[in-house]
């Protein structure tokens, strides 16, 4: 491994680039930069050449052309013990660390108002060649994307001597082009939604990333293996961003019901609500006075199929409502906003008993996306079922006389 020399810092996200750069200048690094990302860092106390000034090229088209540069691109792709003559006869000095994130196309076109215009502007030209020059030499290079990986490269030169280890280097460089495919994907899908004669509900080429594949119990039935990916930012109140903060890991199932709960209690907003699930199917949804009186309704709806069943709530679950899920019922996951410190000492009780905090979520839930579902050579796509939910709507379908406690029961629809 050689230590690293000189790096090339380039980025759209800068937070706590001021501290890579200081702590890569304690390890003797040159650093060279562009544009914001250079003057962020003058103004941070640091020494920093300017890629113009490297390259003695300046800056044309408005920023648009800066670091398509042979001084650049020969730096991040030089081979090292192969390429040096052909280098040094052009002045090519070796970069060692491409730290560049790219300009933020996808919050842009979210935007509600963003021309066609600015969205173009977003697109990063310069960016992604030199993320992709240096993910392709990762055998010389370390290429960083995400400033969550500032610390562990940090450690590494720490303990290698200003160096980066192989493993962390492709490990990296798999980050770098995923970053890349994303990025895009969102452009692609983007350009071919935007016809102005037939704008198109779906792009002509569905482009899918997801981090983490986290392993679960099992997926279906026990002899299927299952992981849990998640969006690369999912929002708060989703079932991907929830914490676990109580029982056993969570299988395949766990989580198809849970989120079928979830999305079910997120129609209740006016008043405490409880949903019950068992096989993704609600088998009690009430309203109540507090989420203790919701839950006990909603277990008398039908007391046969809650058991071993996903509860979810839509308010921080309190000491009362825990107490009386505790004592009535066998229960695999629990999902709510979050839970009291009296309501996890109630459940402690049952240890096996899975919590899940979602965090709280906007009026109606989070926004769910498409919905996904795969099929022999291809793949399903639909919009939400976003249609509200007008209890004064529903009528009784079937009625029988005679149920519990000699009321009446029924199957609504609407």
């Amino acid at each position: 491994m050689t230590a690293i020399r000189r790096a090339l810092l380039s980025v759209s996200d800068k937070r706590g680039l001021a501290e890579l750069a200081r702590r890569l200048q304690d390890f003797g690094v040159e650093l060279l930069s562009t544009g914001g990302t250079a003057r962020l860092l003058r103004e941070a106390g640091l020494q920093v050449t300017e890629v113009s000034d490297y390259t003695g090229f300046p800056e044309l088209m408005g920023g648009r052309l800066k670091t398509l540069h042979p001084r650049i691109h020969g730096g991040i792709l030089g081979r090292r013990g192969e390429d040096e003559p052909a280098m040094a006869a052009h002045g090519i000095l070796p970069i060692d660390l491409v730290v560049v994130n790219l300009y933020p196309f996808e919050r842009t076109v979210a935007r509600e108002g963003c021309t066609p215009e600015e969205a173009l502007e977003q697109i990063d030209i310069g960016g992604p060649a030199m993320v992709r020059a240096a993910a392709k030499n990762h055998a010389a290079v370390t290429v960083v994307v995400d400033p969550d990986d500032y610390a562990p490269v940090l450690e590494a030169m720490a303990t290698h001597g200003g160096a980066v280890p192989e493993a962390l280097r492709r490990r990296l460089a798999a980050k770098a082009f995923a970053h890349t495919a994303r990025y895009d994907g969102a452009i692609a899908a983007y350009l071919s939604t935007r016809e102005p004669e037939a704008p198109a509900p779906f792009p002509a080429l569905l482009t899918l990333q997801a981090q983490g594949g986290t392993g679960l119990r099992y997926g279906e039935n026990p002899h299927q293996q299952a992981a849990l990916y998640r969006d690369p930012e999912p929002a708060p109140g989703t079932l991907a961003a929830a914490e676990q903060v109580q029982g056993r890991p969570l299988s395949y199932n766990n989580l198809l019901d849970a989120d079928a709960a979830l999305a079910c209690v997120q129609a209740f907003d006016e008043a405490p609500a409880c949903v019950i699930v068992k096989h993704a199917n609600p088998c009690g949804a009430a309203l109540g006075e507090d989420l203790r009186q919701a839950y006990e309704r909603a277990y008398r709806t039908d007391p046969v199929s809650a058991f071993g069943g996903i509860i979810a709530f839509n308010r921080p679950v309190d000491r009362a409502a825990a107490e009386a899920v505790v004592a009535r019922q066998f229960v695999e996951v629990v999902v709510a906003p979050d839970f009291e410190e009296g309501a996890r000492a109630a459940f402690a009780a049952k240890p096996k008993v899975r919590l899940l905090a979602t965090g709280p979520w906007p009026p109606g839930g989070p926004a769910r996306g498409w919905e996904l579902r795969r099929i022999g050579g291809g793949l399903l796509v639909q919009t939400p079922d976003e249609a509200p939910f007008r209890p004064p709507e529903l009528r009784v379908a079937t009625r029988s006389s005679g149920g519990r406690n000699g009321a009446s029961s029924g199957v609504w629809t609407r």
